[in-house]
C-alpha cells in the first residue's frame, strides 16, 4: 500500500516463489478457476510498485519482462549446502496438521518396525514423543530437521515449497501431501520433474515404493541451487537504479 499511495524513491526488489504463479509458462494442477484467480490476485497485490519480482523455482525458466519477473534459483539455508547426504533406514517427514499424526500411528501398528523420524508443530508436547523404538514425534528445531532429513531414505511432508527443495537438494524421494492452493502447485510442480508422488493422505507404502523404483534424483538442482547467489545479486545489480550492490554483497556474507 506504501508503493501505491506514496510512491517511495527507494526500489523494491521483491522475492518469493509464489511470482511463479504469475509466469505464463507456470503449469498448474487441475484447480477451481475462482481459486486460481484469487491465488494470482493476491500475489500481485504483495508486489505492488516492485521494480523485479525474483520467482524462486524448482528449474531454469525464461525471463518475462512484460511482468518484470526473473526466475532463480530457491534459497536455501547454509546448513543445507553443507550436508552430506547418506541413505539411511528410516523415513523422516513433517507434518503441518498434528492430526496427520494419527495416519502415521495407524501406518506404524501395521508396519512396526519400519523406523519413522516425524517432526509436528505441537507445543504442547515434550521435544521428542518416542511411541517406541521405531516411531518418534519431534517438536520444530532446525539443526535436528536437517540432520534427519540427510539421514533419511525418504521424506514425507504436506508440500512447503522450503522443505521440498531442501529433500531434492538432498536427494531424498517424496510424497507430498498438500494442505492448501500454494501446496498443490508445489506438490503438481515437484511431481512433473520426478522428485516425488502426491497423495491425500500419508500413503506411506506408496512412497516406500517410489523410492524403491521409480525415484530419479534431478541431476541439474544441485548445480541450480548453487548457482543462487550469483544470480541473486545480478538481478538486484541490474534492476534500474539501483546502485548499492557492494553494500548487499557485504550483508549477504
Amino acid at each position: 500500500l506504501t508503493y501505491l499511495f506514496c510512491h517511495p524513491k527507494a526500489l523494491m526488489v521483491c522475492i518469493a516463489h509464489q511470482y511463479l504463479f504469475l509466469h505464463p509458462d507456470f503449469v498448474f494442477p487441475g484447480q477451481n478457476r475462482l481459486s486460481l484467480v484469487s491465488l494470482k490476485f493476491f500475489t500481485r497485490m504483495t508486489a505492488i510498485g516492485a521494480t523485479k519480482k525474483l520467482a524462486l523455482s524448482f528449474r531454469k525458466m525464461r525471463e518475462v519482462p512484460s511482468e518484470r519477473i526473473v526466475v532463480v534459483p530457491p534459497l536455501l539455508r547454509k546448513e543445507v549446502l553443507e550436508t552430506t547426504p547418506v541413505n539411511g533406514d528410516y523415513l523422516h517427514g513433517y507434518l503441518l496438521n498434528s492430526g496427520f499424526s494419527e495416519e502415521i500411528r495407524s501406518w506404524h501398528k501395521v508396519h512396526p518396525n519400519v523406523a519413522l523420524h516425524i517432526f509436528w508443530d505441537k507445543k504442547e508436547v515434550r521435544p521428542e514423543v518416542k511411541v517406541d523404538s521405531f516411531l518418534s514425534f519431534h517438536q520444530l528445531n532446525d539443526t535436528l530437521f536437517i540432520r534427519y532429513m540427510a539421514g533419511a531414505k525418504a521424506y514425507a511432508t504436506t508440500a512447503g515449497f522450503e522443505s521440498v527443495c531442501e529433500a531434492m537438494y538432498l536427494g531424498k524421494p517424496l510424497l507430498m501431501v498438500p494442505a492448501h492452493i500454494e501446496q498443490d502447485c508445489n506438490a503438481y510442480d515437484a511431481a512433473r520433474g520426478g522428485a516425488g508422488i502426491i497423495s491425500d493422505n500419508f500413503e506411506v507404502d506408496r512412497l516406500l515404493e517410489f523410492a524403491r523404483s521409480e525415484y530419479q534424483p534431478e541431476e541439474n538442482f544441485r548445480s541450480w541451487v548453487r548457482s543462487c547467489e550469483w544470480r541473486l545479486l545480478n538481478c538486484i545489480e541490474t534492476a534500474e537504479g539501483i546502485g548499492f550492490i557492494n553494500d548487499y554483497k557485504l550483508i549477504y556474507e
